[in-house]
């Protein structure tokens, strides 16, 4: 069986085309807000941050080399699958900001989004 792999920007990146600057994701950081608020939950999944410089090799070996946006939560086996989930292959994937924290609360027990 294999757990839910969560694919985020490691806060404070870098750009090349902004020397000096330091930055965060705006749709990881959302995701980062929430695990932040649970740490012994956020241990149930595997989680990956991963430099900002393309290729992010981690998102290829999750998906491919097509699909390296992030956040991108990577589902397992060990939940069911949400039926609005897409599909690359054999592996299921979700890469909607709110449908990641959605589903972090449904298969993570994370406090819901109000």
């Amino acid at each position: 069986m294999s757990q839910d792999l969560l694919l985020l920007l490691e806060p404070g990146f870098t750009d090349p085309k902004y020397p000096g600057e330091r930055f965060v994701c705006p749709d990881s950081a959302p995701v980062e807000g929430l695990l932040s608020s649970d740490p012994a939950k956020a241990a149930g999944l595997e989680i990956r941050r991963l430099p900002f410089a393309r290729p992010r090799e981690a998102a290829i070996a999750a998906l491919d080399a097509d699909h390296q946006s992030l956040p991108v939560l990577v589902l397992g086996d060990e939940h069911p699958i949400p039926p609005d989930a897409r599909t690359l292959g054999n592996k299921r994937f979700v890469t909607d900001t709110r449908r990641i924290l959605d589903l972090l609360a449904e298969r993570h027990g994370f406090p819901k989004i109000h």
